[in-house]
């Protein structure tokens, strides 16, 4: 008979369930030990063993395609080996840290769909006296913008950093806002887009620089359907917005058409 001990235990003492040392056997990265004279199949110290390498590396996140040969080769290629599944998980790890990071920022709603840049420029607008609607229509606007036109976003943040640092712009803007509650047809509208063209004009770092407008020029679909945002709940912004591009053109600056 020979000495050893059962399946059941053998799995046991390593760590593992007994259909994954059947597992391991099918694949052939252990020996499956000959039956004794009762007909039972005894684990010895070999086949604990090796049990036990192929649980580490498996655990270690060798995939068990490839502990077999990590098994059979010399120290020097086994080091490599070990060196080369280290790089995955480092990999692996940085794509998990990634995913952790932006569950944390989903409580934020659409903030986790932003980079830390464009969070930063929402996180200023209340202490300039922005409420929380125009807010969250600016958050809408920014997850629109980075989706659709990927190549102009880092231009059009600078340009909002220039506008918050602008008093003069946050002032237009805040009265923009408060157009919303005017009529569509009211002449303060027309003084409201001239003055605002004149600001854009007077701080041409609020138009972008010249790669940024070069993307949302290539790209007036998309800039139609994030301009078209909120149209039908804001038609006052909607006219504000196309006046002041109207005079902007007229004074030879290029505007996507809407």
């Amino acid at each position: 008979m020979r000495n050893g001990v059962t399946i059941g235990q053998a799995a046991a003492f390593v760590g593992v369930t007994v259909k994954t040392v059947r597992h391991y056997h099918k694949l052939g990265l252990v020996a499956e030990p000959e039956r004794d004279s009762s007909d039972y199949r005894r684990y010895g110290s070999d086949e604990l063993l090796q049990l036990v390498q192929v649980r580490t590396l498996a655990a270690a996140g060798v995939p068990l395609a490839e502990i077999g040969p990590m098994l059979d080769a010399d120290a020097t290629r086994f080091r490599a080996a070990l060196t080369d599944v280290e790089r995955q998980l480092t990999e692996h790890i940085d794509e998990l840290v990634a995913r952790r990071d932006t569950l944390h920022r989903l409580a934020d709603g659409d903030r986790a769909l932003l980079p830390d840049r464009a969070c930063a420029i929402l996180d200023r607008m209340p202490g300039l006296g922005f409420g929380p609607d125009y807010v969250a229509a600016q958050r809408e606007a920014l997850v629109l913008a980075r989706a659709l036109v990927p190549e102009g976003f880092e231009g059009f943040l600078t340009q909002l950093e220039h506008g918050l640092d602008d008093p003069e712009y946050i002032a237009l803007t805040k009265r923009g806002w408060e157009a919303e509650t005017w009529e569509p047809d009211d002449p303060r509208i027309d003084e409201l887009a001239t003055a605002m063209a004149d600001r854009y004009l007077a701080n041409p770092a609020l138009l972008g620089d010249h790669a940024s407008r070069q993307a949302w020029a290539k790209a007036s679909a998309q800039y139609k359907l994030i301009n078209n945002h909120r149209e039908d709940q804001a038609p006052v912004a909607a006219r504000l917005t196309a006046l002041t591009e109207t005079r902007l053109r007229s004074a030879g600056v290029p505007m996507p058409y809407r």
